[in-house]
């Protein structure tokens, strides 16, 4: 089969014929048809990324497709059933094997390219606003990176929860893309001062931060007292540091945010997460956003639209 495979941190990820893999007992086997990408991916092809799997590996975090075959010890999903997988690796391939706990059953009336978009993006921003930052009608959600992968998502599910949503993002075409998904007020970070703008629209109850660097320390300093910021990632490259005083002085929270992080020690976050967002979908109410689908022979290309920041939404590879 075919994989997207990084064998060194050295030289970029080339796809390669490889053995198909047979799983364990333990594992299942899914035929994979679409593949999300994340920024964590572009981190992971440096060795940057906090669980960068040992070399070589194949890339690829999310992933949907079919069950293919399953381990003797596995009581589910079985072969045939559509599912979205979690895996941290190994999706950029025609072939995958994975925890059959950490897969979930997708509604019937979501595409493959759906569900492979969905569970990182969606599940980060709603676990994010609702368990973690306990968002309520009415307060002020200001989204930094609000065209990118989980920026356009925190827009969508925040005005859902009932937010005044405040979308941040480089250029005209970005901000259409975070109005279209229910965006009340837009700042264009390319010349903006954004911290002026925010106060001026009365200060953020709850930053959700992507982005980092400058733009992290202009929402800091936008935020209304007992506001909560939530650190997402830090597309910018730049890891701001947070003045301990003026959290004092506010009486701000900021709650680091890693959805991954929950599988590990408290999975039933995810679990009723994913239950409440897979129903939103089936209801119609959420709609990924896929700005790019790409095959798999041109998987480089796609990480490169996120490395250019050239994407909105998701950028989805397909074998």
């Amino acid at each position: 089969m075919r994989a997207f495979v990084v064998n060194d941190f050295e030289t970029p990820p080339s796809l390669q014929d490889i053995a198909v893999p047979t799983p364990n007992a333990h594992e299942i086997r899914v035929k994979i048809e679409a593949c999300g990408l994340n920024f964590a991916d572009l981190l992971m092809t440096q060795g940057k990324y906090q669980e960068t799997p040992e070399l070589p590996f194949t890339l690829g975090m999310e992933v949907a497709g079919t069950v293919d075959s399953v381990g003797s010890a596995v009581e589910g999903p079985a072969v045939g059933d559509r599912i979205a997988v979690f895996g941290g690796q190994g999706g950029l391939a025609e072939f995958g094997i994975f925890d059959p706990r950490r897969a979930v059953h997708i509604p019937k009336e979501m595409s493959f390219t759906d569900a492979a978009a969905f569970q990182i993006a969606y599940g980060t921003s709603h676990v994010a606003l609702d368990y973690r930052a306990r968002m309520q009608p009415g307060e002020t959600l200001l989204v930094l990176g609000a065209a990118g992968g989980v920026g356009l998502t925190a827009v969508e599910i925040g005005k859902l929860m009932g937010a005044n949503v405040i979308a941040c993002a480089r250029g005209a075409d970005k901000l259409a893309v975070a109005k279209n998904a229910g965006a009340d007020h837009l700042i264009d970070a390319t010349d903006a001062d954004i911290r002026a703008e925010v106060r001026a629209l009365g200060g953020a109850d709850v930053v959700y931060d992507p982005v980092g660097g400058d733009q992290f320390k202009a929402a800091f300093r936008a935020c209304k007292p007992e506001a909560r910021l939530l650190p997402i990632g830090f597309a910018s490259g730049d890891i701001p540091h947070i003045p301990a005083n003026h959290l004092l002085v506010k009486n701000l929270s900021v709650l680091g945010m890693y959805w991954g992080g929950y599988l590990a020690f408290k999975p039933e976050v995810i679990a009723e997460s994913l239950e409440t967002l897979f129903a939103w979908y089936s209801q119609g109410k959420l709609h990924p956003h896929v700005s790019n689908i790409v095959s798999l022979e041109d998987a480089a290309d796609g990480l490169a639209l996120l490395r250019q920041r050239a994407s909105t939404g998701k950028v989805v590879i397909t074998p």
